[in-house]
């Protein structure tokens, strides 16, 4: 079949789900012959974290006003001003990941200057600001063809939005994430104070819907059984504002007598360098992931393709792809929960992950290219339904 031009668009150059997700999937499509352009808003200056085979194009950025509203409305215009200088509707496929994109793919629709776009849902957030539920709303409810990441995403898509979401999973490199050590391991755990034993790890910053002070309670209690562990918070570059909620964990951190810093009992990396993240999963004992929603939770196969033991939220979209083999469970609403779960993970106290057959068999289900495969399917699908209407 002739290869498609595909625009993948992504609302950020930072290391989120969702821009990995991206890079990800371009990279596979490329590898399948396929023509790809991958495009991201960016202030001068900036780069996307971690480059893929193919062309990038960054969308210059504005920015006159303070707050996340002026900044969503400055990446939407960035997006618009860039896609038309790049010929938008010469793309057989625009895929927005995100509403930002999602938006300004809306409004070109909506002038007439593009036939439409295809939108991945990872995860809806609240909005207390209508104008960003109102962009939220509108980057899924313009799209030609919604999909989701996760089934529980797909049915919420349906039940509560009447959108008919298609489910095309994530994938996993499991060529990058090995349980091989590195010599340049032991550099980085030193250069950013992980030192500690066991480790703890938490991946994609202080947020309330990663749940990280429930995970701070929790820790608490898992340093009384073992003193020399250390919390790594890592990551945690978003568009989203979380200061108040990371400025109530520093609080209650120091009221649990936890310290913060390198070298110290919880360590805060904050935005690192990409290559290192191997690196990181071998260098934790066990990977915690007691999100209250999630779109998927990509770093928990990365996780578990590293060697690295996962407590999971006992919720959707986690039960539905992983067991009793894969993972070790807690409920995200109940701290005692999480910390018996890290507990029994950390002194082999009864949750034992099948690294032998289990886990290799899950990571085999999920694969970039087998994700690529899917969603060339849906482009096709909705290139033949757009000639259709066409004749």
């Amino acid at each position: 079949m002739n290869a498609l031009r595909i625009a993948l668009l992504t609302h950020s150059v930072n290391p989120r789900g969702g821009v990995v997700h991206t890079l990800e999937l371009a990279t596979a499509l490329t590898a399948l012959g396929h023509d790809v352009t991958v495009f991201a808003p960016a202030v001068p200056g900036e780069a996307l974290f971690r480059l893929p085979p193919c062309r990038v194009v960054y969308a210059p950025i504005t920015l006159s006003q303070a707050g996340t509203a002026a900044m969503v409305e400055a990446r939407i215009h960035a997006f618009k001003q860039t896609l038309m200088e790049h010929d938008a509707w010469s793309f057989d496929v625009l895929h927005a990941q995100d509403s930002i994109s999602g938006n300004a793919l809306a409004e070109l629709r909506a002038q007439g200057l593009v036939r439409g776009f295809i939108r991945t849902v990872h995860h809806l957030d609240h909005f207390d600001d209508p104008r960003l539920a109102a962009w939220q709303r509108r980057a899924y409810e313009d799209a030609e063809q919604v999909l989701c990441v996760s089934d529980i995403w797909t049915r919420e898509m349906r039940s509560t939005f009447g959108i008919a979401a298609l489910t095309v999973p994530n994938g996993v490199d499991v060529a990058r994430f090995t349980p091989d050590e590195d010599v340049r391991d032991s550099q980085f755990r030193q250069r950013m104070g992980i030192d500690g034993g066991p480790i703890v790890l938490s991946v994609g910053g202080i947020e309330a819907r990663k749940n990280t002070l429930a995970l701070l309670e929790a820790f608490a209690s898992v340093r009384r059984a073992l003193p020399g562990a250390q919390l790594v918070i890592a990551g945690g570059a978003s568009l989203l504002d979380h200061d108040v909620y990371a400025r109530s964990l520093l609080k209650r951190a120091a009221e649990l007598g936890l310290s913060i810093g390198p070298h110290e009992n919880v360590v805060v990396t904050g935005p690192f360098d990409d290559a290192a993240m191997p690196g990181l999963f071998r260098s934790a004992d066990v990977l915690s992931m007691v999100s209250l929603r999630e779109g998927f939770g990509l770093v928990v196969l990365e996780a578990l393709a590293s060697g690295t033991p996962v407590v999971a939220s006992a919720i959707a979209p986690f039960t539905e792809y992983l067991d009793d083999t894969t993972c070790c469970w807690a409920n995200p609403a109940d701290v005692e929960s999480i910390a018996a779960a890290l507990l029994l993970v950390l002194t082999g106290g009864g949750c034992r992950i099948d690294f032998d057959r289990a886990v290799p068999a899950l990571l085999a289900r999920f694969s970039w290219p087998a994700s690529a495969r899917r969603h060339v399917d849906v482009y096709r699908q909705l290139l033949a339904t757009r000639a259709l209407v066409i004749h």
